[in-house]
């Protein structure tokens, strides 16, 4: 039976929910983590205490992308678990912050995690070197930031997120019917292609939105994202203009809107 061990990276924040999740595989003897967390010492402590009692070591850690609520925990998990290998995409202007050497994972590898096969998906779009974990015998999806319960992902164009590569991997995930996601943040999801199918519906919606706001003359950022967000919380406004942001400029890439002096129009 495949049942990885959801451990909470402990970083409970309005961007990351309760906080991440990071999922153990623990073989007879050897284990892997998918994502490292921030380095919380209570993480770092129910890691130790569950491979304690697995009576396993820790020799892989796979990172789904280079975001520091993912990444960051690397260099303390090193310290506590030196034979320990951490593995990614590289993103190379992200990675060098992190600490540890990292072992570059390509496209359609095959890896095993504690004994189980998992092959490596690209997923870009959240991040440039986003990635997703396929466990074929149970049709397991680590997902990553690509998909969450309960919320949508912020998409950084800032920081090489692109929108359409997102929706790209969302229908890739569709294709490949997985039986139940385990996403980075919020509960595992046992019904993935409503989800996938509503994270598509959402993006769309809010790229109308978008559409819609340009056409009633508004121009920038901060107004179309006060037209299309009401009530949000102050700290999560930011989030709000980045995702309108990632719109825009899917829509410059498309030819459907334009862009100048920060002001942009159909």
């Amino acid at each position: 039976m495949f049942e990885p061990l959801l451990l909470s990276a402990r970083n409970p924040s309005p961007m990351t929910g309760e906080g991440n999740n990071t999922y153990l595989l623990a073989g007879d003897e050897a284990a892997a983590l998918v994502d490292a967390g921030v380095g919380q010492p209570d993480h770092l402590r129910e890691l130790a205490a569950a491979l304690a009692e697995r009576r396993a070591r820790l020799d892989l850690v796979l990172v789904t992308h280079g975001h520091r609520d993912h990444a960051s925990g690397a260099s303390a998990i090193a310290a506590a678990h030196p034979s320990a290998a951490f593995a990614k995409r590289p993103w190379p202007s992200e990675d060098g912050q992190y600490g540890v050497e990292w072992r570059a994972i390509g496209d359609g590898a095959v890896l095993s995690a504690g004994g189980e096969p998992l092959t490596v998906v690209p997923t870009p779009g959240h991040s440039p070197d986003h990635l997703a974990f396929w466990h074929a015998p149970t049709r397991t999806l680590f997902t990553g930031d690509l998909v969450v319960q309960g919320s949508s992902v912020m998409i950084h164009t800032s920081r090489g997120g692109d929108l359409s590569e997102y929706l790209a991997s969302l229908q890739r995930l569709q294709a490949m019917a997985p039986s139940r996601l385990l996403p980075a943040h919020g509960p595992i999801i046992d019904e993935p292609q409503k989800v996938l199918s509503a994270y598509i519906a959402h993006r769309l919606m809010r790229e109308q939105q978008v559409v819609d706001a340009l056409h009633a003359g508004r121009s920038t950022v901060q107004a179309i994202a006060e037209s299309i967000y009401h009530g949000l919380a102050p700290a999560l406004v930011p989030a709000a203009e980045e995702n309108v942001r990632a719109h825009l400029e899917k829509l410059r890439r498309e030819g459907r809107a334009l862009e100048s002096g920060g002001r942009w129009h159909v």
